[in-house]
């Protein structure tokens, strides 16, 4: 699967190394190709799943705010909730196209 932004793929990996939560693809860290994301001060944190980390995403043309987002250190129930340790896995949002 990739994540894609234009024409410009941001992240790939095979399907079965995702992770599926609440509707989105979470991509293993490894799998994030470097220099598309830049770290985000948005905070949040999930009541199950923890304090997230935000990043914005490089394209061609623009910045694009907060468009992708992480758990470094997801609460264990979450991780239980789950049923795979999701640390560090990047899902993406709205401009970035997430496709087989």
């Amino acid at each position: 699967m990739k994540a894609v932004l234009g024409d410009t793929i941001i992240a790939e990996a095979s399907k079965d190394d995702l992770i599926s939560i609440e509707g989105n693809w979470y991509f293993p860290p490894s799998s994030v190709k470097s220099g598309y994301l830049v770290e985000s001060a948005t905070p949040y944190t999930c009541p199950w799943k923890g304090e997230c980390q935000y990043f914005s995403v490089k394209g061609e043309d623009a910045v694009l705010q907060d468009r992708a987002w992480s758990y470094p250190t997801p609460y264990p129930s979450g991780i239980d909730k789950v049923g795979k340790d999701f640390s560090g896995y990047v899902a993406f949002w709205k401009e970035v196209t997430v496709t087989e």
